[in-house]
């Protein structure tokens, strides 16, 4: 693939006409599903820190990475630039996930310390519910549901926890 450092995640688009990288170099990278070049780097996306997750909006026209730097963020494809950033969730030692809720509405992560996922208003970036995760230690994957507002978090405790959303 030519890239310069470990992936720690790969992700297609809904389509499969592209797939994301989150690398431990901190970029993001997006490549042609067919040829499989890289079609755009988005290099330091999270600083030096790792980054940890990446995702494609169903209708590919944005990225919501999360990395090392506490730090989620939504980038525009066709630009690379940053839309949103979304702060207040301390991501440092597991490589956790950031996820879009079924609506695409919500976006999900996990805050270490507290051991909470906490939840984010998509558009204004505004930080909306903390719950805690129930795990013995931070939930290390968060996936959500495609079609329904239901998502399942897995944790260093090996345990598999099944959320069903009230917001």
């Amino acid at each position: 693939m030519g890239v310069n450092g470990a992936i720690n995640q790969v992700r297609y688009s809904s389509t499969g006409g592209m797939y994301v990288t989150a690398s431990k170099d901190g970029a993001i990278r997006l490549w042609d599903g067919v040829s499989a070049s890289c079609v755009r780097s988005i290099v330091g996306a999270h600083g030096t820190a790792e980054a940890t997750s990446a995702c494609f909006t169903k209708d590919q026209r944005f990225v919501l990475s999360c990395g090392k730097d506490s730090t989620v963020k939504l980038w525009e494809i066709g630009t690379g630039r940053l839309v949103k950033q979304y702060l207040g969730a301390t991501h440092t030692q597991l490589r956790c996930q950031a996820v879009f809720n079924d609506t695409e509405e919500f976006v999900l992560s996990v805050d270490e310390p507290s051991n909470e996922i906490v939840i984010w208003d998509t558009l204004t970036a505004e930080k909306v519910a903390k719950w805690p995760s129930n795990h013995i230690g931070a939930p290390r994957w968060i996936e959500h549901s495609p079609m329904e507002p239901a998502f399942i978090s897995c944790g260093t405790d090996r345990s598999v926890r099944f959320w069903k959303e009230i917001l």
